[in-house]
């Protein structure tokens, strides 16, 4: 248990301001909350899954390069997607169905935060606390934060023509996208 409080502690703090807050806040200002949330539990498992079954190997493992390549380009074709939109009155249920955009979410989340630092950290707490509590802890953590960020984008929404939100969005996931081919560039 002390375990788990702990990762979740740790990795809710990591995330407060991380890009993925900002990635929750895209998502949501577009579709609706709970597939977003959906996709990012689910991004959380599976990553935080990975950093626990494998730990600190995994990082060392994988280029980092070719990880901000790929990234780059999926948030450059998210930020497009986005930007196509559509009208400020059409239905987000006729662009996108409710599980492509959790799947979007999923993988948008796996491609940011692979190898981020909440990967790391519960690799190297899961090295020295109990593995399923660690995991399930940071997987919580994770998720909590991003769905702050997505319950206060959505309170937004209420308040903000949805032409300002799909810019915003589009806006950022351009921004992300930019970033990660730079730093892959960069090498």
């Amino acid at each position: 248990m002390e375990a788990g409080l702990g990762a979740f502690g740790l990795v809710f703090l990591a995330e407060l301001g991380d890009k993925s807050m900002v990635l929750a806040v895209a998502f949501a200002a577009r579709y609706r909350p709970w597939p977003v949330i959906g996709g990012i539990a689910i991004a959380a498992l599976v990553m935080l899954g990975l950093a626990t079954a494998l730990g600190a190997a995994l990082g060392t493992a994988l280029p980092q390069r070719v990880l901000a390549l790929g990234g780059g380009v999926l948030f450059l074709a998210f930020g497009l997607w986005t930007l196509r939109g559509g009208d400020d009155e059409e239905d987000e249920a006729t662009t996108l169905r409710g599980g492509s955009v959790l799947l979007g979410v999923t993988l948008a989340f796996l491609v940011a935060e692979f190898g981020d630092k909440t990967m790391l950290a519960t690799a190297a707490l899961a090295s020295t606390q109990a593995a399923i509590p660690t995991w399930i802890g940071a997987s919580l953590g994770m998720t909590a934060a991003s769905g702050l960020a997505v319950g206060v984008a959505t309170l937004a929404g209420r308040r903000l023509p949805p032409r300002v939100l799909r810019l915003a969005a589009a806006g950022a996931f351009l921004l992300f996208g930019v970033l990660l081919l730079w730093e892959g560039f960069r090498g």
